[in-house]
C-alpha cells in the first residue's frame, strides 16, 4: 500500500511557473519601480562624502529626540566608517529605507480596511500569521524566480516579512479609540472618512508609530537573508565570514548592523514620542 501524500509543493511551483509564462511583464515593471527606488537612496545616502552624512544623521537624529542621540549617532556612523564598512552600511540602509515604505504604504490601508470590517480582519489574520512565521529562506525561492538574483527579491522578502506588525498594529490602535469619541464626532455629523483622519488616525497614531517602527525593524534583520541573493549591502561580509570562517570580518559587519539598527530604532522612537505631542 502506497502512503497517500498531498502534492502541494508541486501545486505551488505549477502556480509560480503559470505566473512567470503569463504575468512577466507586470513582474518586470515592478522590478524596475523597486530597483529604481533602491538606486535613487542608495545615490542619496552613498553619493555625497561620509563626513557631511554623519552631519545629516546627526542633525536628523537631533530633531528626533535631543543632542545625545545625535552625538551617540555621530560616533557610531564614524565607527562604521572606521571600520570601512561605510559603503555597505549606506547600501543597507537604502535596501531597508525603500523596504520599509513600501511595507508601510501597504500595511496602513490594510490596517484601516481590518479595523473597519471584521470579515476582513478575520481574513487576513491567518495571511499575516503565515508571512511572518513562513521561513524567509522558502518566499525568496520564487521571490528569484519572479525578479532575478540581485536587490529586488531582497527587498520583496523584506516587505513580506516586515509588513505584519505594520498591519497589526495599525488595526489596534485604532480599535482602541474610545467608541464614544467616534459616536461624539457622528452625532456631529461628521461622515465615516472624516472621522478617521480627525479622530481615529490621530488617536492611534503612537500605536501606528510603533507598527513602523517594527517594520524597520524587521526589514534590517533580513540583511543577511537579503544578501545571499545578491543584494550585498553588510549582509555580504556577514555570509562571506561565515564561509571564510573570519572572525575579525564577521564581528566587524555584525558591529556595523547592530549600530544602523541602534541608530534606526531610536530615530523612529523619537518622532513617534514627539508625534503625539505635536497634535
Amino acid at each position: 500500500m502506497n502512503d497517500f501524500r498531498i502534492p502541494l509543493g508541486d501545486w505551488v511551483e505549477t502556480g509560480v511557473k503559470w505566473i512567470i509564462e503569463n504575468l512577466s511583464g507586470v513582474f518586470s515593471f515592478f522590478r524596475t519601480v523597486i530597483l529604481s527606488m533602491y538606486d535613487a537612496f542608495d545615490f542619496v545616502f552613498a553619493s555625497p562624502p561620509f563626513y557631511v552624512m554623519i552631519v545629516a544623521f546627526a542633525v536628523l537624529a537631533y530633531f528626533a529626540s535631543g543632542w545625545k542621540l545625535a552625538l551617540g549617532s555621530a560616533v557610531g556612523m564614524l565607527v562604521i566608517r572606521l571600520l570601512d564598512q561605510w559603503v555597505n552600511a549606506m547600501n543597507t540602509l537604502s535596501l531597508v529605507v525603500v523596504s520599509s515604505l513600501i511595507a508601510v504604504v501597504l500595511s496602513i490601508p490594510l490596517g484601516i480596511w481590518a479595523a473597519r470590517s471584521e470579515r476582513f480582519s478575520s481574513l487576513l489574520r491567518p495571511v499575516l500569521d503565515f508571512m511572518q512565521t513562513l521561513p524567509a529562506f522558502v518566499y525568496l525561492v520564487p521571490a528569484i524566480m519572479l525578479f532575478r538574483v540581485g536587490v529586488v527579491p531582497g527587498i520583496v522578502a523584506a516587505i513580506v516579512f516586515a509588513m505584519a506588525p505594520g498591519v497589526r498594529l495599525t488595526e489596534l490602535g485604532i480599535r482602541s479609540v474610545d467608541a464614544e469619541v467616534v459616536e461624539a464626532g457622528l452625532a456631529f455629523g461628521a461622515p465615516p472618512g472624516r472621522i478617521l483622519r480627525q479622530i481615529q488616525l490621530p488617536l492611534a497614531l503612537p500605536s501606528i508609530m510603533a507598527g513602523v517602527n517594527q517594520v524597520i525593524m524587521l526589514s534590517l534583520s533580513m540583511v543577511v537573508i537579503a544578501a545571499m541573493v545578491g543584494a550585498g549591502g553588510l549582509g555580504s561580509p556577514v555570509v562571506e565570514s561565515l564561509a571564510r570562517i573570519d572572525i575579525s570580518l564577521g564581528f566587524e559587519a555584525g558591529l556595523s548592523v547592530v549600530i544602523l539598527a541602534i541608530y534606526l530604532d531610536r530615530l523612529s522612537s523619537g518622532f513617534a514620542t514627539k508625534a503625539p505631542a505635536e497634535q
